[in-house]
């Protein structure tokens, strides 16, 4: 496989299926962790390894690095391997998934962000996601009846319990306090703002070519999807805060053998239910318009990059980040992309605005 990302949360799991499974790993790209892409190359002797900047590659106990955005398209092109999990962070992630299916090769994907700008223009038949919540939906639709209805659940993020009105004194280390994930700094901001969810039904969207779609706050994240039947009946899917099985399932295509410990339901108690209040998370008040055009997925990204940025640069407050993205999304709300190539130039064009 390549592996982008493999210094993060998912590509050190996926990196933890290619042990179990005995997996070779072609490429490896990473950013500033350098310490610890060491490690896996001496484990997992990748044949071309890419690093963020040019500067990093003397640390790199490599003969074959590459860097930067180019070096990354330039190890897909050459490389052999059929499938690239793709755990970028952000709209960097979307060129590499562009060129891998360009490519020829199946692409197992973490970074939301290729579907949420660009869904349009992208061959879904090639991707397979890795993430719990379309692996649930994904893993429930083994059946052939009537599908009325897609849900997917939020753990609702590290202010589901605050005050509201405490929120607009809420500092990065606040924010960056999950209640059930651990995860990555970017989108554990995106799962507080609820961000991360609107990006995750745009996402099903594309994938499942469905438009009756929502999302609920399950507290304890062990129910990560749902599906209304049109006879009535509402399957669930049920598995640990652990991206072990999405993952596996990504890049193996089957899993006979246990990957995580079953949840006893008994031990679990009770389940809490809640509706994502637009008070608490107000880019949900976008949540229907933009489920109505898809294509604008590309500016509330755009426009959230540039907050969280700001956010973490002590720029702006928590409750700016949704201000930044519902500004964008106002002003560029009749934007409709007929190429790639103006996905990248709106994408400019926002960040340029604020």
């Amino acid at each position: 496989m390549i592996l982008l990302g493999s210094t993060g949360s998912i590509g050190v799991n996926a990196l933890n299926i290619a042990r179990e499974f005995d997996l070779d790993v072609e490429v490896l790209v990473a950013g500033n962790s350098i310490e610890l892409l060491n490690k896996q190359i001496k484990e997992f002797r990748p044949k071309i390894v890419v690093v963020k900047d040019k500067d990093s590659i003397y640390k790199v106990d490599h003969d074959r690095v590459l860097y930067g955005e180019e070096g990354i398209l330039d190890a897909i092109l050459q490389s052999s391997s059929s499938l690239l999990v793709n755990s970028l962070v952000g709209f960097a992630g979307l060129k590499p998934t562009i060129k891998a299916i360009e490519c020829g090769k199946r692409v197992a994907l973490a970074n939301k962000e290729s579907l949420v700008v660009a869904g349009e223009f992208i061959d879904i038949s090639k991707i397979t996601p890795i993430d719990s919540e379309h692996f649930g939906l994904w893993y429930l639709l083994d059946s052939d009846k009537k599908i009325s209805k897609m849900t997917i659940t939020a753990s609702g993020g590290s202010f589901r319990d605050a005050p509201i009105d405490t929120l607009k004194n809420a500092t990065i280390d606040d924010a960056l306090n999950h209640p059930n994930w651990s995860m990555g700094k970017k989108i554990t901001i995106d799962s507080a703002t609820m961000t991360n969810k609107l990006f995750e039904l745009l996402e099903a969207k594309w994938l499942f070519d469905i438009d009756d779609l929502d999302a609920i706050i399950e507290t304890k994240s062990i129910i990560h999807a749902m599906i209304n039947f049109a006879d009535g009946s509402t399957t669930a899917h049920i598995a640990g805060t652990d991206m072990r099985l999405p993952i596996a399932y990504a890049i193996l295509g089957r899993v006979d053998k246990q990957i995580l410990k079953p949840i006893d339901l008994s031990k679990v108690g009770s389940l809490e239910f809640r509706e994502i209040d637009p008070l608490r998370y107000p880019i949900w008040e976008i949540k229907d318009d933009i489920l109505k055009n898809p294509h604008l997925g590309v500016v509330v990204n755009s426009a959230n990059e540039v907050a969280i940025d700001r956010f973490f640069s002590g720029k702006i407050s928590f409750l700016d980040i949704s201000k930044y993205t519902l500004k964008a999304y106002k002003e560029f709300h009749d934007f409709k992309p007929n190429s790639l190539e103006d996905i990248y130039l709106i994408d400019k064009e926002i960040r340029n605005f604020f």
